[in-house]
């Protein structure tokens, strides 16, 4: 039945033959069988192991009948408030209510409820008393202890407790889902499901205090700074997959015990999910409604890795899917991307190629596969340790052979750079031959600040790794048949970031005639490094002090000052201009300003660097305006 969705209904679980459901799953997003869609791809794991799975999307939470669409299922019932935490769904770095929702149909707000997880698992409590409520996703991963909280302003409990679950699914979660659906399959009650890397459990005994890490209980983290940052470093220690010790953390009298990390995947296991038969589409009962907005940007992608060994700060991956990057085999994303050329929507363009960073596919560390990462250091900051395989000769023959494809015109990378990977001349060939044939015109990178201070806070490489490789960028995109530009990715107001630093980022980019649109105001999330920063205003392991921005109104300032030529930020900059002594500047910005409206300006893209100086270039005899066709570069 595997060209069928996943049931929904009691109608749709004829086709599959099924009279009952082993396990329903609940999602605040929309249904979408695509494998970028978290629920989609649980529920194909599930039914591979042999498991009845249906899908209730997006319930009326204001009552439980919606809920009770399905029945109550054999083994239990799996919560996620989908594929990002609700609150961030809902609103905004302001706390204003968000506008859209491209996880819902037609992109409609109101369909999800603030802190879905919880609204849902009491739900579904009220329903069926005594069905088993295993919860998991991203707001589950990031919330699995007590947390500082950026909405509530305040350090609230580890879910487990106000979602009354029996066990919290914590990263990825394929293994750790399909070994509780079998030990509750053979006949084990869920209250003794303990041990199951990457889970976390309510217990009263928390076990041999010798075999555990024990945190400062969730009463000490919500009175001192001293003991959350505390409380983060011991968790952040437990995080290697070889080496992590259960922690333990005291709510009252009763404990949230977090088991180990699970050991990242194999080869073949990454592959055996990737390869199941997604329909790659938004479920038909969203056909009337307006489809499903998130489902184009990633319809005709791959993932093609998972993992992050760049560990930003305020990033959530390394908590969910981990530091250490886990590729898919060469074989596999082919026989994804032939699949792909059959889907009757495929227009011959692959939108991207990629995973959380785009240039990480194939990246290995010689400890990874036995030991792990590196206690003592990271992998990409201060700069790139001379161990670490960026995966080049991996990716440029995988992107060629997609290339070559029959029914592929054009195969882009869509994801991120890091553009400290780039800088070095060595890279001048792979940086080319992407730029060539694999970037649609725009190569996305994340500078995010340009204040070496802030960029420390933030760890990201300092400024000069950027400017190393603007200069290659440049360099490359001379020989190319089209210019390129670089799409920067910023970020104000991040913990360390002061009013006078916006001002200096917003020189640089006057210097360099640079005027971003990808601005990104700070949002401490749950969990993460950042959000630990944010709240104590120290950073957790030197102890340092740290300047952080509170109010909305220095935030929008700084904002203001970074994108300077918007018209509707003048009061704002004249404000901070003001506020740092530094009047003088006003019609240098104001000067910036007026630009905008130039002819010429509206046709390059804002907040870019071009890959190569002057008119765009003429194509070369026989070459499509695009550039070379890829078919021709592919076989010479």
């Amino acid at each position: 039945m595997a060209n069928n969705f996943l049931p929904m209904s009691r109608s749709d679980m004829q086709p599959w033959g099924w009279d009952a459901l082993d396990i329903i799953l609940i999602t605040g997003d929309a249904y979408v069988d695509h494998p970028a869609f978290g629920v989609a791809l649980i529920g194909r794991v599930l039914v591979a192991s042999g498991f009845r799975v249906g899908i209730i999307a997006q319930p009326d939470w204001r009552s439980v009948d919606d809920f009770k669409r399905l029945g109550a299922p054999r083994l239990f019932f799996g919560i996620t408030s989908g594929n990002v935490d609700s609150m961030v769904a809902n609103y905004t770095a302001n706390k204003r209510p968000r506008k859209t929702d491209d996880l819902s149909p037609g992109g409609r707000t109101g369909l999800r409820p603030d802190r879905a997880l919880i609204v849902y698992a009491n739900r579904v409590r009220q329903a069926f008393k005594d069905a088993p409520v295993v919860i998991g996703g991203l707001e589950a991963s990031m919330r699995r202890l007590a947390h500082y909280d950026y909405w509530d302003n305040r350090v609230r409990r580890s879910i487990l407790f106000d979602a009354r679950a029996d066990i919290l699914v914590y990263g990825m979660g394929e293994g750790a889902v399909v070994e509780i659906a079998r030990r509750l399959s053979a006949g084990e009650p869920v209250d003794t499901l303990d041990g199951i890397a990457g889970t976390a459990v309510i217990r009263k005994d928390p076990g041999n205090p010798d075999a555990v890490v024990v945190l400062p209980s969730f009463e000490a983290v919500s009175a001192s700074t001293e003991d959350f940052n505390a409380a983060f470093r011991r968790f952040y220690g437990e995080q290697n997959p070889f080496t992590g010790r259960t922690v333990v953390q005291a709510h009252g009298d009763r404990h949230a015990v977090v088991f180990p990390p699970p050991r990242p995947l194999a080869e073949a296991q990454l592959d055996a999910i990737y390869d199941l038969d997604y329909r790659r589409r938004w479920h038909p009962q969203y056909n009337t409604m307006g489809g499903v907005p998130g489902l184009e940007t990633v319809r005709h992608s791959l993932v093609t890795h998972r993992g992050c060994c760049g560990e930003c700060n305020f990033c959530s991956l390394y908590f969910h899917q981990g530091r250490m990057v886990q590729s898919r085999s060469e074989a596999s994303i082919l026989r994804e991307a032939r699949r792909l050329t059959e889907h009757p929507d495929f227009r011959g363009t692959i939108t991207d190629m990629g995973g959380p960073t785009a240039n990480l596919y194939g990246a290995a560390c010689p400890r990874w596969p036995t030991k792990g990462y590196c206690a003592d250091r990271r992998c990409l900051v201060p700069s790139t340790c001379n161990r670490l395989d960026p995966g080049y000769g991996r990716s440029l023959p995988l992107y060629r052979r997609v290339g070559q494809l029959p029914g592929v015109k054009h195969a882009f990378i869509g994801s991120g750079f890091r553009h400290d990977l780039f800088g070095d001349p060595a890279t001048d060939a792979c940086l080319e031959e992407l730029c060539r044939f694999y970037i649609s015109g725009r190569m996305k990178v994340a500078p995010e600040h340009v204040c070496d201070g802030v960029l420390d806070a933030m760890g990201k490489p300092r400024i000069a790794a950027y400017d190393a490789f603007v200069d290659q960028f440049r360099r490359v995109g001379r020989r190319l048949p089209a210019p390129r530009f670089l799409v920067n990715y910023f970020i104000s107001a991040h913990p360390g970031a002061t009013l006078g630093d916006a001002l200096n980022m917003a020189r640089y980019l006057i210097e360099r005639n640079m005027h971003p649109e990808q601005i990104q105001d700070f949002i401490p999330l749950p969990l993460t490094l950042s959000g630990a920063m944010y709240h104590t205003q120290r950073d957790p392991f030197s102890g340092k002090p740290l300047y952080v921005a509170k109010t909305f109104r220095e935030r929008k300032m700084q904002r203001a000052l970074i994108q300077y030529r918007h018209p509707a930020n003048r009061p704002l900059i004249r404000k901070a201009l003001k506020a740092l002594g530094a009047e003088h500047l006003t019609a240098l910005f104001f000067k910036r300003a007026k630009r905008k409206s130039e002819p010429d300006r509206k046709k390059r893209p804002s907040g870019e660097h071009r890959g190569r100086s002057g008119r765009r270039a003429k194509p070369a005899a026989g070459q499509p305006a695009g550039g070379p066709r890829r078919k021709k570069r592919a076989t010479s």
